[in-house]
């Protein structure tokens, strides 16, 4: 009797410790410090089409950075890879009040920058490896407070539209379609083709990267534009089509707790159509965290806004852009983009220097903006019209000089 009794109380002792077991795993909270979330979580996220996510629940993660008020420049894989050259950028971030940069991931060559491990690139080739060392590079940008984005250029693709021809932009006649430039772009229909840039971004974002940025995020918009002919199995508009592929794009990157933006053309932000791109300044706006249209003045026509010459006229140009955004995008909801613009520093067709830079980024704040990118091809920038960054004792004479003031004005 007395070892039946004991049975019984082992038995009893053995539900009670698995019950608080159980109620223990449920209460303690997922680990949160990493950005990437579990392969089992993510594979089962990663497994579902394009078409499972439109009709299934998502589960959207807060992304884990704190938000940035970015004050950035644009970076080459060669900058970046460059190691003399990207101390350098650094050191220009800083010394002044820049807080964030831009890295390529993959450009508007097609190439990919680093050594990626998405077997799609390597099977084309696109693998350039321009940055030896991608990992290192976000270790240097976390250790000095710098806030990082990568950039992905999607739909201009040469490279994959050369060994995936099923894929590119093509012509009446079959044949690859080009741009005036002799470079061949993707079909932004397939989902095949959003798979390969969402599957790069994933890897960005699981390397560190804080942002991920997409650039000709498009249809083409030059070349013999009536000579094309899409591959498509939807009659869907080109805007709802770029709208969708950023939609999705977003429900992928959210498990990995990272920020997305877009960039789009300057005239977006006052255009009454998708200029014939795709691109509607609202449809991006509700799908991504921050929407980028460059207003460069340079590009813009003559008598655009009313302005003689808007590439001479950087304040004007860029204030009058920015303004059509602000207020179209205050008439929507609480669930939109931060504007956030990149402005221009080089010359064409007219010389660009500090005054012109300065100009743009006044402009930037005068329309209630705080954000802004600076955009060179080369990556040399215009130190003058940057603030400098204050350092311990400057700040500390300063407060001094203050409270001396202070004592003189009592």
């Amino acid at each position: 009797m007395r070892e039946k009794r004991q049975n019984i109380f082992f038995i009893i002792t053995l539900i009670i410790v698995s019950m608080v077991l159980t109620a223990c795993d449920k209460s303690i909270p997922a680990y949160q410090d990493d950005v990437s979330v579990s392969d089992e979580v993510y594979t089962e996220k990663k497994n579902k089409s394009i078409d499972d996510f439109f009709i299934q629940p998502f589960e959207k993660v807060k992304p884990v950075w704190k938000p940035v008020e970015v004050k950035g420049i644009y970076l080459t894989g060669w900058s970046a890879g460059n190691r003399k050259r990207f101390f350098e950028l650094v050191d220009l971030v800083k010394s002044t009040e820049l807080n964030s940069m831009v890295i390529d991931i993959k450009d508007a060559t097609g190439q990919v920058t680093f050594n990626t491990q998405v077997q799609q690139a390597k099977d084309i080739n696109a693998v350039s490896a321009k940055i030896n060392d991608i990992k290192e590079i976000l270790r240097i940008l976390e250790e000095n407070h710098i806030y990082s984005i990568a950039r992905i250029v999607v739909f201009k693709d040469p490279i994959l539209a050369k060994n995936k021809p099923e894929w590119a932009v093509k012509t009446k006649d079959g044949r690859v379609w080009t741009d005036y430039k002799g470079k061949g772009w993707v079909n932004p229909y397939l989902k095949e083709v959003w798979e390969y840039n969402i599957k790069l971004a994933e890897e960005a974002a699981k390397l560190g990267f804080k942002e991920i940025q997409f650039d000709y995020v498009r249809f083409p918009s030059d070349g013999n534009l009536k000579n094309i002919v899409y591959d498509k199995i939807t009659d869907e508009p080109k805007s709802k089509v770029i709208k969708r592929f950023l939609e999705y794009a977003r429900s992928r990157l959210n498990p990995r707790g990272v920020y997305v933006s877009a960039d789009v053309f300057g005239l977006v932000t006052s255009a009454s159509d998708d200029l014939n791109i795709g691109q509607v300044l609202e449809d991006i706006a509700e799908v991504v965290d921050y929407i980028c249209p460059m207003v460069y003045p340079s590009h813009y026509a003559m008598g655009s806004y009313g302005i003689p010459n808007p590439n001479a006229s950087p304040y004007e140009t860029v204030y009058a852009s920015l303004s059509h955004a602000v207020r179209r995008l205050n008439k929507m909801d609480n669930n939109k983009a931060i504007i956030r613009p990149w402005l221009q520093d080089f010359s064409l067709g007219y010389p660009y220097g500090v005054k012109e830079v300065k100009a743009q980024i006044k402009a930037v704040y005068d329309t209630g903006l705080k954000e802004w990118i600076l955009w060179n091809p080369s990556n040399y920038y215009t130190v003058g019209a940057l603030e400098k960054k204050q350092t311990t004792t400057e700040k500390l004479e300063a407060m001094n000089t203050l409270g001396i003031e202070e004592e003189r004005s009592e």
